[in-house]
C-alpha cells in the first residue's frame, strides 16, 4: 500500500461521541464510505483505498482511557 495522507485538510473537522458505547468518531468533512484499519489500542483509521486519504478516525474507549490517566497522575 503506499503512504497514507495524514489529514492534509484540516480544516471541516467533525465529531461524534457515543456515550454508551464510549467510542469517539472524527471524520474529516462530512462521514463517507470508506476502509478501516486496526491500528491498535482501539483505533481504527478510515481511509478512501483510492486515494490514500485518511478520512477518519474511531477512538475505541476514550472516556475510559482519559479517567485512567487522571488517576494514574
Amino acid at each position: 500500500m503506499e503512504a497514507i495522507k495524514i489529514l492534509e485538510k484540516k480544516e471541516n473537522l467533525n465529531w461524534d461521541y457515543d456515550e454508551e458505547a464510549d467510542v469517539l468518531y472524527i471524520s474529516v468533512g462530512e462521514p463517507q464510505k470508506a476502509l478501516g484499519v486496526d491500528i491498535g489500542e482501539g483505533a481504527v483509521v478510515r481511509y478512501i483505498e483510492a486515494t490514500g486519504e485518511v478520512v477518519g478516525l474511531t477512538l475505541i474507549g476514550v472516556k475510559e482511557r482519559v479517567l485512567r490517566s487522571l488517576k494514574s497522575n
